[in-house]
């Protein structure tokens, strides 16, 4: 601890995260320092290291001003600490050789500073107002840190009830050991270091590791800047506590949006420098007020803040349904909208069509794994001097698994789905019933009724109305679309007949929900009943969830110009692909095909390339031997028999860091061994 005492300032900068330790890690501190106190054959106890810049433009005042790179949040817990602990020992009749004074003066503050340099910490601004106030025993700030505001709590709570001796706190505390490291700012890159103390297990988000990487190479007075105007804005619009969740997910977004290619979760910082460095015509202060933009259009949709409400709604509808993926077209059509490029009403249209489109592919049972690829590259397909013409005509015109369910595939299915365990049966419930109506019902007031009750042992009642095929009618059409409605009276209904559900007080043809007007004239409730009941529900459901409408030669026009611009290619076009070169290749391609139904094939001009969510494996067929490219970082495949290439930066057709070629048949189990950890990396980043 003697690393504290002296005058000197840690300044962390404001391009480090704001502090997050939670009380996990300031109880295992905690327990570290009574542990150490209590043991006297113990000398002391090490807590980690303190890397700072030292010399530079930051030595500029009275006192040493250390520029922490490393180490904010070892700091500032144990000023939290030390704080409560002085405090404590205010009132306290045990006699110790420490005080609060001395607390103060040694750890906290420089008693022969003033203003701002008389304190030894001072955190970014989001937390720094909470600490200082905090340590000098001031009424707190409007705007409070709520970490650090739970962890003092935490520190003031164990010095009270834990029954552990001033003494034995104050012999833990001083065993604490500190490593510092200086850096030179004139020799020592603070970007470089800050990777390699990340990749040695400091968990750092890849909002922490994007801040830092741009406002690192910024001189202090643009840092400040471009942090104030930009930065910080951003992390009070997605909201101090949920700020790295939203950014990570937001630069993906943004990146899938810029660069028409989707990054894996884990490495959006690595794409992000790609990027950048592609950007040769842009300021850094250019990207980061473009990145600003997006956010606030992000903040709008994904954290619902949306202040039209038009759109607010169908912003909420299309996030019900979970289909995130989507946000890389949804950003772009709220730029466009915002920049006047499309009215309110084609950007209502646009937002419904793509319900529409996730929606019908749900309850039809298409897989959603090629979604992302999908919505990432749609703005390809747009015309914009013909926004929505071109928009609805290239979503109707994706065909196998990409395609809008017509509303014949949509109709079938919707009479057979089991829709009572649809996992977003509220949403569809509420889109129903308040569909062209403006006093709108909440949906969450109510509960799901099935109308033939649930119950394995039907009442004789229910046997004789349905029939001698009872059973099979139950089994059949008990959570389908024609059996449920919603009430509020569910256990006043329960198991009752019909027609006593149909006239009770609160029964079908005593309620305000849509849903129940048909069931309110029915004498009586069968399959047939059940059937059409589903016929007229489905009619309303198809106007709810709507297929798009272009005119058959419009429509006609477009598919010629996708002809004509996306020429398919075939095996034919392979030329090294004959003989056994075919014969090899074709084994390769159906243990490929084999490893999950969701892998695709795509032959390109220069190679064939296999995916699921994005591609995980691409044959570039050759003379002598089939090339392929594995979509993973070199450092991350295990390959026990070094067949892998690194080709990190080097030019190759097909997409990866990994390069691995083979000729023969007897090489296809070692080569399927590398392509399927590529295959599950790929699943994996995509959940």
């Amino acid at each position: 601890m003697n690393f504290l005492k002296g005058p000197k300032q840690f300044i962390i900068p404001i391009y480090q995260r704001t502090y997050s330790w939670t009380l996990k890690e300031c109880g295992q501190l905690w327990d570290d320092i009574i542990k150490t106190g209590g043991n006297d054959t113990v000398s002391g106890h090490f807590v980690g290291s303190v890397v700072y810049i030292e010399k530079g433009i930051y030595q500029v005042s009275s006192i040493p001003q250390l520029l922490v790179i490393d180490g904010q949040q070892r700091l500032t817990t144990i000023s939290l600490l030390l704080a409560a602990f002085g405090r404590a020992l205010e009132g306290s009749p045990e006699s110790l050789d420490i005080t609060k004074k001395k607390i103060d003066n040694y750890f906290l503050f420089n008693p022969e500073e003033e203003s701002d340099l008389r304190h030894k910490l001072m955190l970014t601004q989001t937390d720094k107002d909470t600490l200082i106030r905090l340590i000098e025993c001031k009424e707190l700030p409007e705007h409070k840190s709520g970490r650090i505001i739970e962890n003092n709590q935490f520190f003031e709570g164990k010095i009270k009830n834990s029954g552990v001796s001033f003494e034995t706190l104050y012999k833990g505390i001083s065993k604490l050991i500190i490593v510092d490291i200086s850096l030179d700012r004139d020799h020592d890159n603070p970007q470089l270091i800050f990777e390699s103390l990340n990749s040695t297990g400091l968990e750092l988000s890849q909002a922490d590791l994007i801040r830092n990487y741009i406002l690192m190479g910024l001189e202090p007075k643009e840092q400040s800047e471009v942090y104030k105007d930009y930065w910080y804005a951003m992390e009070k619009s997605f909201g101090q506590s949920a700020y790295k969740t939203h950014f990570d997910r937001f630069m993906r977004d943004y990146l899938t949006l810029k660069m028409n290619r989707i990054p894996r979760l884990d490495e959006v910082y690595h794409e992000f420098k790609q990027y950048v460095h592609g950007q040769q015509a842009a300021t850094i202060q250019d990207i980061v007020a473009d990145i600003y933009r997006f956010s606030k259009y992000f903040v709008s949709m994904a954290l619902e803040k949306e202040p039209d409400r038009e759109l607010r709604e169908a912003i909420c509808d299309i996030n019900a349904l979970k289909v995130d993926v989507a946000y890389p077209l949804l950003l772009e059509l709220y730029d466009d909208y915002e920049n006047q490029k499309l009215l309110k009403e084609e950007f209502m249209e646009a937002l419904r069509l793509i319900e529409s489109y996730v929606f019908r592919r749900a309850i039809c049972g298409i897989p959603t794994n090629s979604l992302n690829k999908t919505f990432a590259t749609f703005n390809k397909e747009l015309d914009k001097a013909n926004y929505m013409e071109s928009f609805k005509a290239a979503i109707m015109l994706m065909d196998s698994y990409r395609r809008f369910p017509t509303d014949d595939e949509f109709r079938r299915e919707l009479m057979v789905k089991d829709l009572y365990n649809f996992r977003t049966r509220n949403y569809w419930l509420r889109r129903v019933e308040n569909y062209d109506r403006k006093e709108k019902v909440n949906v969450e007031d109510y509960t799901i009724e099935h109308v033939m009750p649930q119950n394995e042992n039907l009442s004789e009642a229910w046997r004789k109305e349905l029939g001698e095929n009872w059973k099979q009618i139950q089994e059949r059409y008990l959570h389908t679309l024609g059996n449920l409605t919603l009430t509020g009276y569910n256990s006043e209904l329960s198991d009752r007949p019909f027609i006593d559900k149909r006239n009770l007080q609160g029964g079908f043809a005593d309620s305000p929900i849509r849903l129940n007007r048909s069931l309110a004239v029915l004498e009586q409730w069968n399959e047939d009943e059940i059937k059409k009941r589903a016929e007229i529900l489905s009619d309303q459901v198809i106007k709810v969830w709507a297929y798009p409408q272009v005119a058959d030669d419009v429509l006609r026009r477009y598919k010629e110009e996708d002809k004509t611009r996306r020429k398919e290619y075939t095996l034919a076009d392979h030329p090294h692909l004959t003989g056994a070169m075919l014969e090899l290749f074709n084994q390769f391609r159906k243990r490929v095909l084999n490893l999950d139904s969701s892998v695709t094939e795509e032959i390109l001009k220069l190679y064939i390339a296999y995916k699921s969510l994005t591609n995980f494996v691409d044959v570039v067929p050759q003379k002598s031997r089939l090339r392929l490219s594995i979509n993973m970082r070199f450092c991350e495949i295990d390959d026990p028999k070094g067949l892998c290439k690194d080709v990190t930066n080097l030019g190759r057709w097909g997409n990866g860091d990994v390069e691995v070629g083979f000729s023969s048949a007897g090489q296809l189990e070692d080569v399927m061994y590398l392509v399927a950890q590529s295959f599950e990396k790929n699943v994996e980043n995509g959940n």
